[in-house]
């Protein structure tokens, strides 16, 4: 049962959905980028952030406190329906992230559709991804994370990744992961009433500047592409959110594939519930520090 201060914050969330979902791309960038200065700033004092150069696109390493092991790393892909989303917005819960687990994050402000449709976005997370290989971090080290469009992102990497013979990261955070832009999951319909955040008109609408015709693609719906050999995977949705399918076919293929997911469905909650100032939000994220924690264990034991 969601906590009171979650049912009041629904009850925010959708009373402003209206005005949310009429915005302008451009006033939606700039609204996301607020957001995210909100979260860079709670953060502030335990997270210092650094610039990272890459070429086509701005990055950068959120690197916390006491940090435990400066040979690991999350990479970190941000969501916005892949037409919003700069670093600034890209730092706030990269900050949070990177002070929950105390491990560095490297944010990365993929490019952005209409501008650049797909695969823009896939050729960023890849440039990152080599990025820190570069850099000398192991793929046992790294771990993904990403939230909406981002988490769907992460997947698509990892799909890419076995493409080119490249090595796995070692884990998989999804949160809310936007996996099917072919809308074929049922809670496209049976949460469309009830989610108090997202609109599937100007999803759709979203859907279309980015995948150009191409929402069949794999590396644009991983959901639809060959899972087999994923890093162990946590996912997180929120029980009322119209993306909810996407959440539970991917759990559902990534073990029937052979891999190791577990998904976690909050009753009553909304997309990307875990980026909210809520009790729910808080024992998510010291279960994305725990499941990290726990992925180390495995490599440290490995021969």
């Amino acid at each position: 049962m969601p906590s009171a201060i979650s049912v009041l914050m629904r009850e925010q969330i959708r009373l402003i959905k209206p005005i949310i979902n009429r915005l302008t791309i451009p006033t939606a960038r700039t609204f996301q980028d607020a957001l995210g200065e909100i979260g860079a700033k709670s953060v502030a004092a335990r997270v210092r952030f650094e610039p990272v150069t890459m070429d086509g696109f701005e990055a950068c390493f959120a690197l916390p406190e006491n940090e435990t092991d400066s040979r690991r790393a999350v990479l970190y892909l941000h969501g916005g329906a892949y037409v919003a989303g700069n670093l600034k917005y890209a730092r706030g819960f990269a900050g949070m992230l990177a002070d929950g687990t105390k491990r560095r994050v490297l944010a990365v402000a993929y490019r952005l559709a209409p501008e650049h449709p797909f695969p823009a976005a896939v050729e960023d997370a890849l440039a990152a991804y080599r990025y820190l290989l570069d850099e000398g971090f192991s793929p046992a080290r790294i771990a993904l994370a990403g939230e909406s469009a981002g988490g769907g992102l992460a997947f698509c990497l990892c799909l890419k990744l076995k493409q080119m013979n490249l090595p796995l990261p070692a884990a998989l955070v999804g949160i809310s992961p936007w996996a099917d832009l072919t809308f074929s999951g049922a809670s496209y319909k049976v949460n469309e009433k009830k989610d108090p955040s997202l609109d599937k008109k100007v999803l759709r609408s979203h859907a279309a500047a980015y995948a150009t015709g191409q929402a069949d693609n794999p590396l644009v719906s991983p959901i639809l592409g060959d899972l087999t050999g994923l890093p162990p995977t946590l996912l997180f949705a929120g029980g009322d959110e119209l993306l909810l399918s996407d959440s539970e076919m991917l759990a559902e293929r990534l073990t029937a594939c052979g891999g190791r997911c577990e998904l976690i469905v909050e009753d009553g909650l909304w997309h990307v519930y875990v980026l909210f100032k809520i009790p729910e939000a808080n024992e998510a994220m010291n279960r994305i520090a725990r499941f990290l924690e726990l992925e180390d264990d495995r490599d440290d034991r490995q021969p």
